[in-house]
């Protein structure tokens, strides 16, 4: 799978991480971004990785800022993705199932390495259920609408 990776300054430690995990189970990843912890603006970095998911280059996107708050919002202004802010493995699970979730944020000052290894895992191995779709419809009439 093509996966497109970015953080901020906050979240870069756990991005490094999570890279090289990513690329030793055999994927694709397109690091996006910030290269070192000086202070960078999240936003940025949250628009590269959901634009790479929205015009099809990636499949999935994996964002991290120190609290996984800020780039979810971000990410979520680019129309056609569905960016989930994760912190356990149901929350994980669900994102994938219930709301086929296209990126997944994580907090890098909150989340142990292995933890959120854990959770990208069972993010990406989790299908989406088709009986949600209905509301997934509806959510893309409120982006269509937009206020």
């Amino acid at each position: 799978m093509r996966i497109a990776v970015g953080s901020d300054h906050g979240g870069f430690g756990l991005k490094r991480e999570l890279l090289g995990k990513l690329r030793a189970a055999g994927h694709d990843v397109v690091d996006l971004g910030t290269d070192g912890e000086a202070s960078v603006d999240y936003p940025l970095y949250a628009a590269s990785v959901a634009c790479e998911v929205a015009q099809g280059r990636c499949q999935r996107g994996v964002l991290v800022c120190g609290t996984g708050i800020g780039v979810s919002i971000a990410a979520n202004k680019v129309k056609g993705i569905r960016a989930a802010l994760v912190h356990d493995e149901t929350t994980a699970r669900l994102a994938a199932q219930h709301n086929d979730a296209n990126v997944l944020c994580l907090g890098g000052r909150l989340l142990a390495t292995e933890l959120a290894w854990e959770l990208v895992q069972v993010w990406l191995k989790t299908p989406f259920e088709a009986r949600h779709q209905r509301r997934l419809d509806q959510v893309s009439e409120l982006e269509e609408r937009g206020s």
